[in-house]
């Protein structure tokens, strides 16, 4: 009989739009129960988050230091197997060490740091610890998504050339972060975001996916960072040029004042002899378009699709899935990891979490400077 896993959680507390999302991910599909957490600094928030999701008082603790010593301290089948980070940027590094040295797994929100040092130390302390590292690249989950990566994979559409993503919200189109709106603030202040505002949010989603489904390696750059929104400390808008492995050219979009657009991520990839196109506010249809023949309409549910594509479904043809399934994807495969399970599925992990900080200190810097191109280093 599976073991059902037993989740912690440091954030995410009362009136936190990603906790939520990550607990219901992690308890869709019976793999994880929440048993503990430090869900705010704030003891007061913190206590009143502890009792709104039925945490043992004795299991809401004040810190995630407190959390740490009193899990480890318990019997090994009674302390939290995991530990999922929902907090801001800043606090991704030092929580996941701690965690890690600890000896628990962690699934950590992205980006995975400030920078890429940090990344680097967060790398040591997995490999030290010998702990699996999840990162929330939720859009990997999608069925769809893991149909396109296939389909590239399998030569469906010959040498890629041609490797296309945008990822477009309106979000901060206005200064919402100096009005008030605590999303916005964190996401705009260099202190707890990072290096990258618009770049680090969605951008690093866009550069991963593209990886991801095209299986190629972005190897140079050539960026041009923008804040559009007056006073602002950091990046809105972001374009880039990329050059791939095998002579791949490609482009990725990021920008979070397109007013009027909501989630518009999307994705292009051309090969010599087609090419196929996926739109996360469409996500159960893949768009396969061919030299020599019709459009293909691909959908999730239908007939013809790869079997890694079908375990990540769980519904018929019809029944619109999206992005709780997605990231229960991810919190699945993560189950399967630490539990070695004969089952396999992929999971976002450090080598991602290294490479989508590479490119932000990458774009970073080429912005910034008179060089053309600048090369992708993330090792």
């Amino acid at each position: 009989m599976k073991r059902t896993l037993r989740l912690a959680m440091a954030g995410g507390g009362e009136g936190a739009f990603i906790g939520a999302i990550h607990r219901a991910a992690a308890a869709l599909d019976g793999d994880w129960r929440l048993v503990a957490g430090a869900f705010s600094s704030d003891p007061e928030r913190n206590r009143r988050s502890g009792e709104m999701l039925g945490i043992e008082a004795a299991r809401t603790y004040a810190s995630l230091d407190a959390l740490l010593a009193a899990e480890a301290a318990l019997p090994a089948d009674e302390r939290v197997d995991a530990i999922a980070i929902v907090t801001p940027n800043h606090l991704h590094a030092p929580m996941a060490i701690a965690a890690l040295e600890a000896g628990f797994h962690v699934f950590c929100e992205k980006p995975m740091a400030l920078d890429l040092e940090e990344a680097r130390l967060i790398a040591a302390a997995a490999a030290r610890s010998g702990r699996h590292f999840a990162l929330a690249f939720t859009y990997s989950g999608y069925p769809l998504v893991e149909e396109a990566r296939v389909r590239v994979a399998r030569g469906d559409f010959g040498r890629i050339r041609l490797v296309q993503v945008e990822y477009s919200q309106g979000w901060l189109s206005q200064a919402i972060d100096r009005e008030g709106n605590k999303q916005a603030e964190w996401r705009t202040d260099p202190a707890r975001a990072g290096l990258g505002g618009c770049l680090g949010d969605i951008g690093t989603h866009a550069f991963h996916l593209a990886e991801h489904v095209s299986g190629l390696k972005v190897q140079e750059l050539c960026a041009d960072v923008a804040t559009h929104v007056p006073g602002r400390r950091l990046d809105d808008d972001v374009s880039v040029l990329l050059r791939l492995d095998g002579g791949a050219r490609g482009t990725l979009k990021a920008t979070q004042v397109a007013a009027g657009d909501e989630n518009g991520l999307k994705l292009r990839i051309h090969g010599e002899h087609g090419g196929l196109e996926w739109a996360q506010m469409e996500p159960n249809t893949l768009t396969l378009r061919w030299l020599d023949r019709p459009t293909e309409i691909i959908r999730a549910g239908g007939p013809g699709l790869a079997e890694s594509t079908l375990r990540r479904l769980r519904t018929p043809a019809g029944h619109p899935e999206g992005y709780i399934e997605a990231f229960a994807n991810l919190y699945h495969a993560f189950a399967l990891r630490i539990l070695d399970s004969a089952e396999t599925a992929s999971f976002p992990s450090v080598e991602v979490g290294l490479r989508t900080m590479g490119f932000v200190e990458s774009v970073i810097a080429n912005a910034a400077s008179d060089t053309k191109w600048t090369k992708l280093s993330a090792e």
